[in-house]
């Protein structure tokens, strides 16, 4: 999830990425100190109640948990079918619910990148009522897969950041199936095992790579004397086939007015087929029509998918001076 941030320049930062456990509404602030110091003081700040709702200005932010994901998993009301379109359709209610103003900012990572582009698709749509806005003038969000950030300033243009995800159907012939193989596995192992430790020398036993093996196991949790998934496994699978199965080139091709979809694409990820690479470019080749909104594309150098952790400076070079124009 991202964190945008504020220095004294006026360059709005988007200095981390994480994901929220309780679905809090994070502030940022305005000073020179190193990013690290200001994530740890964000956080405690957040978490103070004598500090005023407005403590920090121009920018506030929520971190969101995807259904299925994080602390959202225990949600025994996010009922099914658990596709992308109901993920995004929680993003809307949460706003809802909290009388929250809708977002001027949002950015998705990997699944969380198609949550968002129909989070948007969703809005110009009409889906969520009358009151719902596109990400223009009105806020930000980031989701854990997904985040977005609620201004107190309105801006000329919202913008909706896409991390290394594509738009489309995922072409399953040249995918090497390691996704695919994971949840098979993990469907037919018993709903509690022994120990995270049986669970990695399990998965290796069958082929799968120790770091693979040992972030599975990172996602058990005590339950008694056993472990058990601290996700729901079928719910999990739903959102991946829902995932590969949809598909934005339409949004893409026809951005809602007054409204930038921006595509991150990691140099080095496998996620992406050259032709693929090759319709982006022609779209953000494109002459403008005052009609629609802007579409964009960035290649963040010497990184694979996980953007945030392979070259986290590029992708604050690429996205910080975008968000900062819109204001």
């Amino acid at each position: 999830m991202a964190r945008t941030m504020r220095n004294k320049s006026g360059l709005a930062v988007l200095n981390r990425f994480l994901s929220s456990p309780s679905l809090d509404l994070r502030r940022t602030t305005t000073t020179t100190r190193s990013l690290e110091t200001l994530a740890f003081e964000e956080v405690r700040a957040s978490t103070t109640t004598e500090k005023p709702y407005n403590f920090t200005a121009f920018w506030r932010l929520v971190l969101v948990d995807l259904r299925n994901h994080g602390r959202s998993a225990e949600i025994e009301s996010l009922s099914p079918p658990h596709d992308m379109a109901n993920a995004a359709k929680d993003v809307a209610d949460l706003v809802k619910s909290q009388g929250w103003a809708w977002p001027d900012v949002v950015l998705g990572h990997s699944m969380g990148g198609k949550v968002a582009l129909q989070f948007a698709e969703s809005c110009a749509r009409g889906d969520y009522g009358q009151s719902a806005q596109l990400p223009k003038q009105h806020g930000g969000v980031g989701l854990s897969h997904w985040s977005f950030s609620l201004s107190t300033k309105k801006w000329k243009e919202g913008q909706l950041w896409v991390l290394d995800s594509g738009p489309g159907k995922v072409n399953t012939e040249n995918s090497d199936g390691e996704v695919e193989k994971v949840l098979q596995t993990l469907q037919s192992l018993p709903t509690s095992v022994p120990s995270r430790k049986w669970l990695v020398d399990h998965m290796i036993k069958l082929g799968f790579s120790k770091s693979l093996s040992e972030w599975i196991g990172s996602n058990l949790k005590k339950s008694g004397d056993h472990e058990t998934w601290a996700f729901n496994l079928d719910g999990a699978v739903q959102m991946f086939n829902s995932y590969r199965e949809t598909d934005y080139w339409p949004l893409l091709e026809h951005p809602p007015k007054e409204m930038e979809i921006a595509i991150v694409q990691a140099e080095k990820s496998d996620r992406w087929d050259a032709d693929v690479i090759q319709r982006l470019e022609s779209l953000a080749g494109r002459s403008l029509d005052e009609s629609e909104g802007k579409f964009s594309v960035h290649v963040l150098p010497n990184s694979g998918h996980w953007v945030h952790v392979d070259n986290p400076k590029g992708l604050l070079e690429i996205v910080a001076p975008r968000i900062a124009s819109i204001a």
